[in-house]
């Protein structure tokens, strides 16, 4: 099989997906073109500020576009293409587009509320907090994973003492991001540039800080990035969206898109050939297909972050209802096309039908950069630049996850409408207490490095996207919308992940028998693992009951 084959199929479903299915869900849902969205109803220049179609698309992809669209394919081709790429088409359209546009859909129409809000709304304050502490337990998940990926990325020093030049330039490159990102936020928020003078200065500023960064790299070790990547986490969740998360999204979508955009042109040029089988088996390597390859594919098919940021920052910037469908299923199938890309070129660079040694960014990282020299550009500005987007892949999602880590504690103990604020709720409340303890229980669990960490992340984000789809069926529902597009994606979800879990803690109860159990590593990932899965069966139960009853409140508008 010819990559140039598999890429083009991909291109020609994802088109089709976006102009034919993504068009119908917003005709059967309906939009309001001419009405006002929360984030110019609410206005604040803190986390409601109206923003341009580009701009939101960048941030809602710059955010959700973390390691996972490359990770996740590379590690599930152990089972052959064909069945990951199943998985990234079907999952990608059906399962985890229609998730992060009818996440952003349900918000916008109810004044930007996250979906722990929403769920308050059409189903209960009960269901509220239960959905609330499993969404704050799972950003404390990515948090700690994505610091930990981020600061062993920046290590200016390898195992054997030597400098780690690529690492080190992109370090100063992503400090240099956070510094220019808030003066171009300042400046566009002054100046109000037309749509193509912000468009050239970005792209100045992008080169600027490469020139600057390739000369003065930053050697530190990965201890001193962990404190600096939470310091800086600590200050993306309480500055306003317009002056940094929304400039360093739009700038760093340039990296990413043309990150994307390298992959799909390298692979049309050089028309690799696949080296890997279209199907090993069922089982390899002791694992099996089922439910393994669901929670390894996340991010490039469907993830329940996506409807975190969908919720938690995208809806509070949708300057038109027409923005959605761009933003919300748009910016999910040009992820699911970074995972078709990261698949393809692991499987042409596999020998024999296995894969190359590495871990799978080092593959796809040698093989981006391999296609990057191709076009002429040096090897050591080839390895910065891909070194920067692997960076770039993470630092776009921490900070929006560090903010809504915030936001969802702050929502956990605050009032129902008429109810009255204790002195603890109105200090749990306050941002900056909410951001340190969020980011301090991160840090903890950050100590258990990201390998520790990644298999728990991925089964609770998985999770998540049943819970939330179950949610939003109650939404569609209660609101006199069609929902059964959601009723195979969420039943299908949650017993996936369920399936997972259930494997997670049976392997850890089994250290526990080899007396190789840590309660530091393995404890805290055994005490996470049960209360996502309590938390998760109680959500359901809440949901479902106002899914398969009979509705308090019948076709409620919003």
């Amino acid at each position: 099989m010819n990559g140039l084959v598999i890429v083009g199929m991909a291109l020609v479903v994802f088109a089709c997906a976006y102009f034919l299915y993504g068009r119908w869900l917003v005709r059967t849902w309906g939009i309001d073109p001419a009405a006002k969205t929360p984030a110019v109803a609410f206005e604040d220049g803190q986390d409601f500020s109206p923003a341009s179609r580009f701009t939101v698309f960048s941030h809602q992809f710059s955010s959700i576009t973390g390691a996972g669209p490359v990770t996740g394919p590379i590690i599930a081709a152990m089972f052959g293409w064909a069945p990951a790429l199943l998985w990234i088409l079907v999952g990608g359209v059906f399962f985890g587009a229609v998730q992060d546009f009818a996440a952003l859909y349900a918000s916008v129409k109810n004044k930007g509320k996250s979906m722990g809000m929403l769920i308050e709304t059409y189903v209960g304050k009960t269901g509220r907090r239960m959905f609330l502490l499993f969404c704050w337990l799972f950003t404390l998940l990515v948090i700690a994973a994505f610091a930990d990926i981020i600061a062993n990325t920046f290590n200016g020093f390898l195992k054997d003492g030597t400098q780690n030049v690529p690492g080190a330039q992109a370090a100063t490159i992503s400090m240099l991001y956070i510094f220019v990102a808030m003066g171009f936020g300042v400046y566009i928020s002054k100046c109000k540039p037309s749509g193509v003078r912000k468009f050239l200065i970005a792209v100045v500023l992008v080169i600027a800080m490469f020139a600057v960064g390739m000369q003065y790299p930053l050697f530190f070790d990965a201890q001193a990035w962990r404190y600096v990547v939470f310091a800086y986490c600590f200050i993306a969740s309480i500055l306003p969206m317009w002056l940094l998360m929304e400039p360093r999204d739009y700038l760093s979508a340039f990296l990413l898109l043309g990150m994307v955009a390298g992959g799909v042109v390298g692979v049309v040029v050089a028309a690799p050939t696949i080296n890997m089988p279209a199907f090993v088996g069922f089982t390899v390597d002791g694992k099996s297909l089922f439910p393994i390859l669901f929670i390894t594919i996340a991010c490039g098919a469907v993830s329940g972050f996506h409807s975190l940021v969908s919720s938690g920052t995208s809806s509070k910037a949708i300057a038109s209802e027409s923005d959605m469908l761009p933003v919300g299923y748009g910016a999910m199938l040009v992820e699911c096309m970074l995972g078709v890309v990261a698949l393809v070129i692991a499987c042409a660079a596999a020998s024999n039908g296995a894969l190359p040694a590495g871990t799978p960014f080092q593959i796809f990282a040698g093989s981006i950069s391999s296609f990057f020299q191709m076009f002429g550009l040096p090897a050591g500005v080839s390895a910065c630049v891909i070194t920067m987007c692997v960076s770039a892949l993470g630092m776009t999602t921490i900070d929006s996850v560090a903010r809504i880590g915030r936001m969802s504690f702050q929502e956990l103990f605050s009032p129902s409408e008429g109810e009255r604020v204790s002195g603890m709720q109105a200090l749990a409340m306050n941002k900056y207490v909410s951001t340190i303890l969020t980011l301090v229980f991160s840090y903890l669990l950050c100590l258990a490095g990201y390998m520790n960490i990644w298999p728990l992340f991925g089964a609770a984000n998985q999770l998540l996207s049943a819970l939330v789809l179950i949610s939003l069926a109650v939404f569609l529902r209660t609101t006199g919308r069609k929902g059964w597009m959601l009723y195979v994606p969420m039943t299908f979800m949650f017993i996936v992940t369920m399936s997972a879990l259930v494997l997670s803690v049976y392997g850890i109860a089994g250290k526990l028998s080899a007396g190789t159990f840590v309660f530091m590593i393995d404890g805290i990932q055994l005490i996470l693992a049960v209360a996502l899965m309590i938390l998760a069966i109680l959500v359901v139960k809440h949901c479902g009951r106002e899914l398969l009853g009979k509705s308090e409140q019948p076709n409620l508008q919003a």
